[in-house]
């Protein structure tokens, strides 16, 4: 097959991670790839033949002296661990400059931007799925073979009652068997989810609202729920019930971590080039729960996916779990940062209809 040398280029740097930009002697850009577009949340035609300075909010002020100073001495040079003030939120990065050479000239400086924290989230997502598929199967493994002694334990407790001779010796196989069944629905819970879910197309603001409205009616009047949502977003692949239970789940803790009175928002943006796990999105939605409760004691952020972890005296910490199962069999994370007064809990989906 024959490739266009110039276009097949041109595909290369588009299909690139990494931001790659070219400036001209003077600073000013005249290349930036899709990465770079995507990274600074700009267009090209808005800052093609601005100066370097215009378009880096860069708390390290010398990118044009860096730039002089590569092309002046052709050498190349790298800065890691540099903040990056976008508009959306900052972000840390390594800036590598290389001099670009025609026939011993020195006619532009091309700049790589690898963006740090992005390897750092990738690793922290592989991790939390490593972790949440191991609990997963121990607690499934553990919950087996715990329904079969609580079935003989049932049984027994209905053969002795039809032995008793009084009401008041059958009100302790009564406790037995009632205690049982509580044990039962746990063990259910804790193997659930089970089933694959049965994906439609389907628009994820209204799986969001109906959410909304559930827990609406269940919280005290004192606690507000406002929405911020994107528009624009298309059609996802999913399972409703299956997402309405997952998102209910957590939007639930939210309104319980606020109490009588607090503001919860959620918010949904359109995020490219998101990884997730070991697989790569080229768009995914972005949903943001977002309460103004207490937020998570520092030891339990790491482990708030586990079954059976809670921050309520009264919790099972089976909700949040649960809510990690389904959207992993959606192909998305759910990811959370806390502090008093702003906890976040992030859930990415996939936009791929072919995302299995």
């Amino acid at each position: 097959m024959d490739y266009d040398a110039p276009l097949l280029h041109q595909r290369i740097l588009d299909h690139l991670i990494d931001a790659v930009l070219l400036f001209d002697p003077s600073c000013r850009l005249v290349y930036i790839n899709m990465a770079g577009e995507m990274l600074l949340a700009v267009s090209a035609r808005q800052v093609l033949g601005l100066r370097a300075e215009e378009i880096f909010f860069l708390h390290d002020k010398t990118i044009e002296k860096d730039l002089q100073r590569t092309l002046q001495h052709a050498e190349s040079l790298t800065k890691r661990n540099l903040l990056l003030g976008l508009p959306s939120q900052p972000i840390t990065v390594n800036l590598t400059i290389t001099p670009m050479m025609e026939q011993d000239k020195r006619v532009a400086a091309l700049v790589q931007i690898e963006q740090v924290d992005r390897h750092l989230r990738i690793s922290m997502e592989e991790q939390l799925l490593a972790q949440q598929n191991a609990a997963r199967m121990l607690f499934r493994g553990l919950a087996h073979e715990i329904k079969n002694p609580l079935g003989g334990l049932r049984g027994a407790a209905q053969l002795l009652e039809r032995e008793l001779p009084n009401d008041e010796l059958r009100e302790y196989t009564q406790i037995i068997m009632e205690e049982s069944d509580r044990l039962q629905a746990l063990v259910d819970r804790m193997l659930a989810p089970n089933k694959p879910p049965r994906k439609s197309r389907l628009n994820i603001h209204r799986v969001l609202e109906r959410v909304r409205q559930l827990v609406q009616v269940e919280a005290p009047p004192g606690v507000v729920i406002e929405r911020d949502y994107d528009p624009s977003i298309p059609a996802i692949n999913g399972d409703g019930d299956q997402l309405i239970q997952a998102i209910l789940n957590i939007l639930r803790n939210a309104a319980q971590a606020v109490g009588q009175k607090g503001r919860i928002v959620i918010r949904t943006r359109i995020h490219r080039q998101v990884t997730i796990g070991r697989r790569r999105n080229r768009m995914a939605v972005k949903i943001d729960i977002i309460d103004d409760g207490p937020g998570i004691k520092p030891e339990l952020l790491s482990q708030i996916f586990y079954p059976m972890v809670s921050g309520r005296a009264d919790g099972t910490g089976l909700g949040l779990s649960i809510a990690q199962s389904l959207i992993n069999q959606h192909g998305g994370l759910v990811e959370c940062t806390s502090a008093p007064g702003n906890t976040v809990f992030s859930i990415f989906l996939p936009l791929e209809k072919d995302h299995d």
